[in-house]
């Protein structure tokens, strides 16, 4: 018969319960035995935001710094914003964008000998807020086009307002507020691939498989002018000038086609101001930046980089393996939505806008004090983030 044992008695219960807790609490003990440094920060441009403050490496992790920040500024919990941090080596040249999870070790890692002893600065970028609500219910669901819908945009002016391109051979405006058509846009005899609207809302610019690419009055629905015409195979997408570029309120816009050309034209003749020349596949996609520089991207697995005054080729990026399907600039929506910021009012006059114009674009592409726009493309491969000045 077996032998049972009796039960352990309270105090051999009790000391086992200590052990336990000891040994649970020796490990943060011995992480937080790591030390400290000064911690010095400086927003985008340098400007120095609070005073030197020690940190804990232990509790040196993004977030911690973030809401350290926010405390040495003043402001209440419900108003912290949240901040990315690009951390400068202390006696090297460089700047690391992205905040490691040991900062300890990457500082050892550089070859920094007394990391305790070390001021290092920290470049605070502010990052958007964003609440997300649950979707209860869908808004609207608005038919209409008899075919697959190929590309929607909203316009600049406001969120009610929304165009859409289809293989119907229209494109469409709609009012969201009510969830109804507003004008069906009628001529192209191929799909409508692209729809953009210009950065101030007065027109609509649509390309199709037609070959042409079309101007249209929103208000109206009538076409502004006559097609453009020029390229020789489908137009895949269309871009506007900034608005702070444009001469005597003269707008012009890009189009990139499947015959390997992008094309500049003078919207108010329809007339073609340069061919863009020198790719050797489809131009898949083309954004026209804040600088002056229109970027295009093609199936021949490069993007480009034009001045578009002269039309001359600057730049050309071949690292990816496949064809290039997106791109972007940082500067996008400040570019596509020029003057109007939903906050203030609109300027009167043309100068007026222009200069709003151009304040929202440097101060969306200003990098570390400098006007700049970075550049993200899409390919069939991994995805490669170039940055262009």
């Amino acid at each position: 018969m077996a032998t049972t044992l009796p039960p352990p008695s309270k105090r051999v219960r009790r000391e086992e319960i200590e052990r336990t807790q000891t040994q649970q609490d020796v490990a943060p003990l011995l992480a937080r035995d790591r030390g400290s440094f000064k911690a010095h920060f400086v927003d985008s441009d340098g400007n120095e935001m609070a005073g030197v403050v020690d940190i804990n490496f232990a509790d040196a992790t993004e977030k911690n710094v973030s809401a350290l920040l926010n405390q040495m500024l003043g402001r209440d919990r419900e108003d912290f914003t949240p901040y990315r941090f690009r951390i400068h080596i202390p006696g090297k040249d460089v700047i690391v964008d992205q905040y490691p999870s040991d900062l300890l070790e990457l500082l050892q890692k550089h070859g920094v000998t007394n990391p305790s002893e070390t001021t290092i600065t920290f470049s605070a970028e502010p990052q958007a807020v964003f609440k997300v609500h649950a979707v209860t219910r869908l808004a609207h669901r608005i038919p209409g086009h008899g075919q697959p819908i190929l590309a929607c945009q909203f316009s600049p002016v406001s969120s009610s307002r929304l165009a859409t391109g289809s293989g119907d051979n229209t494109a469409r405006i709609w009012d969201t507020d009510s969830g109804t058509p507003k004008h069906t846009l009628k001529g192209h005899t191929g799909w409508v691939l692209g729809v953009n609207w210009s950065p101030d809302g007065k027109y609509l610019a649509t390309c199709s498989m037609d070959k042409t690419v079309r101007i249209w009055d929103p208000e109206t629905g009538k076409q502004f002018g006559q097609d453009f015409k020029g390229h020789a195979k489908w137009v895949l997408a269309v871009a506007w000038e900034p608005y702070h570029l444009w001469r005597d309120g003269t707008a012009r816009l890009a189009s990139a086609s499947k015959d390997g050309t992008c094309r500049i034209w003078i919207v108010n003749s329809g007339r073609t101001e340069h061919v863009l020349s020198g790719h050797k596949g489809s131009v898949s996609c083309v954004r026209w930046g804040g600088t002056g520089m229109i970027y295009t991207g093609s199936h021949d697995k490069s993007i480009r980089v034009w001045d578009a005054v002269k039309g001359t080729l600057m730049h050309s990026f071949t690292a990816h393996g496949h064809w290039i399907n997106h791109i972007a600039l940082s500067s996008d929506h400040a570019l596509r939505t020029a003057y109007f910021d939903q906050v203030s009012d609109v300027p009167d006059t043309e100068e007026g806008k222009r200069a709003k114009a151009k304040e929202r674009f440097e101060k969306a592409a200003r990098i570390q004090g400098k006007v700049a726009e970075r550049l993200v493309s899409a390919s069939k491969l991994p995805c490669h983030v170039s940055v262009t000045s």
